[in-house]
């Protein structure tokens, strides 16, 4: 199968339309593909499970895409990250989907 003929999954249309170099250049809107990216960002910023403080967090994030904040609300509402203490671990969807 050439690399033309094959089709692009939903999840790989929506990374390809909103990363740039391996930055993000914006948030979704959509809370569907939303949903479709933020595992990406997980895997991404996130490859080990174990506790993360919000600073690095923050800074990993920060790599990405500089609104921090509203990626961490996402992560943490949509149960890709759990927060507790200000210490952040992989949730349940990440673990999941392993």
């Amino acid at each position: 199968m050439t690399e033309e003929a094959r089709r692009l999954s939903p999840q790989e249309k929506v990374v390809r339309s909103f990363f740039r170099d391996d930055r993000l250049v914006s948030i979704p809107a959509k809370q569907a593909k939303r949903d479709l990216l933020l595992p990406v960002i997980v895997e991404r910023c996130f490859p080990e499970e174990r506790d993360y403080e919000e600073r690095e967090v923050n800074m990993r994030l920060a790599l990405l895409h500089p609104d921090v904040a509203a990626l961490r609300r996402y992560l943490v509402d949509g149960e890709w990250m759990t927060r507790a203490g200000g210490i952040y671990r992989r949730g349940p969807r990440s673990i999941a989907s392993s």
